[in-house]
């Protein structure tokens, strides 16, 4: 009696959650505010990373960024300190005259508002917690992280060596491990955080060509669908988690990339800063999942439902079956070049 009572409650939990999931999409929810929090990127010196660091510092967060590549990355903090003049700028600016007291207290959270920048490659555990440890000392303790760094080899599998199966795993997922490993204990003590993972609409279904990128993002998927449910597990409902998945992004790192020609004006490539701007209005509104565009939602689900063949056939409708070989030639006419170039 008692697991019968409890199947209908399942039951009425379960129907109230498409309920108030329905009512979101009618009533955009509130946005939390991130003023003041510390929040850290990888893959920050460029493409996505870039313009999350841009829109967290819009927010007044102090940010972290990491990233291999040192220049790139001063870049983007180059950015993000010229946003931070202009908010301290307007909010002097706005002050009301002959109030120094309240003008001073507005202005003052704009000007202690800093960007950290860290060489380091999330593809080395070791050099993940020393330089977590880093920014532990000189910051203090992370409250938003956004796992985003990613590579791509643009192989296919028997001509892709080794060590770049490897280097893709390793960033693409077994850094999100390393990095959530080394801030989520002090989220746990406080019951307050956020993590961000930045997958990719290939996490969720996959195409030829691309084996090593599709099992990191897989993994990717698996890994914060699992720590999702370890949080919730633990009660630890102050700590939110938000997986994105877009479609192709046109951020150059799958360039050549094609569909069938007669599909590609209905399913362009993404603009990364209105890929950014969909998964900023997700973490600020505490949405656990964004894929963009929403059809992404819909190919997932046939996916799950349909006989293996029905999907092939829509691949190769969709000119989806070999939409990565361009991407792969290029890549390897590239390499080529270097290496003619380079003598070698």
């Amino acid at each position: 009696m008692n697991i019968l009572l409890e199947f209908f409650v399942v039951t009425f939990r379960v129907l109230w959650a498409f309920v108030l999931a329905a009512a979101k999409w009618l009533v955009r929810p509130k946005e939390k505010s991130v003023a003041g929090q510390v929040c850290l990127i990888t893959g920050a010196g460029s493409g996505l990373g870039r313009l999350f660091a841009l829109e967290f510092a819009r927010r007044g967060a102090l940010l972290v960024l990491w990233d291999i590549n040192t220049q790139s990355n001063e870049e983007t903090a180059g950015m993000v300190r010229h946003i931070y003049r202009e908010m301290a700028e307007e909010a002097a600016a706005t002050a009301a005259p002959g109030v120094a007291g309240d003008g001073e207290k507005d202005v003052l959270p704009h000007c202690n508002l800093q960007v950290y920048t860290y060489t380091c490659d999330v593809g080395k555990r070791e050099n993940v917690y020393l330089t977590a440890e880093r920014v532990r000392k000189e910051v203090g303790e992370v409250s938003v992280l956004v796992n985003n760094a990613g590579v791509v080899s643009g192989h296919h599998l028997l001509e892709c060596p080794d060590e770049l199966i490897e280097r893709t795993m390793m960033v693409n997922c077994h850094a999100h491990f390393w990095t959530t490993k080394a801030f989520l204990p002090k989220m746990l003590e406080m019951n307050h955080g956020h993590i961000v993972t930045v997958a990719s609409s290939l996490g969720l279904f996959s195409t030829a060509g691309v084996e090593d990128y599709c099992a990191s993002k897989f993994g990717a998927v698996g890994f914060h669908e699992s720590l999702s449910h370890e949080l919730k597990a633990a009660e630890k409902d102050g700590i939110k988690t938000t997986l994105v998945c877009p479609y192709l992004v046109d951020t150059g790192m799958f360039r050549g990339c094609r569909i069938r020609k007669e599909i590609e004006p209905f399913l362009p490539p993404l603009k990364p800063e209105y890929c950014v701007k969909q998964a900023m209005r997700a973490i600020l509104t505490d949405q656990p999942m964004i894929c963009t565009p929403r059809l992404m939602y819909m190919v997932t689900f046939m996916k799950s439902i349909l006989p293996f063949e029905a999907v092939v056939c829509m691949y190769r409708f969709l000119g989806a079956d070999k939409c990565m070989y361009p991407f792969i030639a290029q890549r390897k006419q590239a390499t080529n070049n270097n290496e003619a170039k380079n003598g070698i």
